[in-house]
């Protein structure tokens, strides 16, 4: 099968994911292209399933990431294709949480005229040691008020990758059974 992974990243934690989605589809014998969505990446047109991933920074996903989608809406919409959203934000687990990330992810996706057959909500990464002094601050305010980490000495990485290679296998099997429409 073959498939196109496309992502947008703000810390690189989004490019980590999509790299070890990357890796997984590859390890089980598929041909996968994987890149950013600054690069001037791939049109769909040449792939089975596209997968696109950006995360949530203050309500918005990033402008490359956008781009790409609302361009190729139409080839996005022809084929099996997902969503992945990463969000610090959904780490607490409240119902409350996993909605308003959801809503974030389906405004942008309808923004763009794209209908992805799912959307995935997995959890980024604090990275306090990247982050300047005013984020840094910002962020250590957010997360105390959620009860997280405030030690702004290391990064904390909240991903699940166990969820990340599930959601590869469950879109290999969704492409399977939904191919490209002809």
């Amino acid at each position: 099968m073959r498939i196109l992974i496309i992502y947008g990243t703000v810390e690189g934690q989004t490019r980590k994911i999509a790299r070890a989605m990357e890796e997984h589809l590859r390890a089980q014998g598929h041909a996968v292209t994987c890149c950013s969505a600054i690069d001037e990446p791939h049109s769909p047109e040449e792939f089975d399933l596209v997968i696109l991933g950006g995360p949530i920074h203050a309500g918005h996903y990033p402008t490359a990431l956008r781009h790409y989608a609302t361009k190729h809406a139409g080839a996005l919409n022809a084929r099996p294709s997902a969503f992945f959203s990463v969000c610090l934000h959904i780490v607490s687990g409240t119902d409350t949480a996993l909605k308003e990330a959801l809503d974030i992810a389906e405004t942008f996706t309808a923004s763009c005229n794209w209908k992805p057959k799912r959307i995935e909500q997995i959890a980024g990464a604090l990275k306090y040691t990247q982050y300047d002094f005013f984020k840094r601050f910002m962020m250590k305010q957010i997360v105390k008020s959620k009860g997280g980490s405030t030690d702004t000495e290391h990064d904390h990485e909240y991903t699940d990758w166990a969820q990340v290679k599930r959601f590869c296998e469950e879109m290999v099997v969704l492409t399977k059974e939904a191919p490209v429409k002809a």
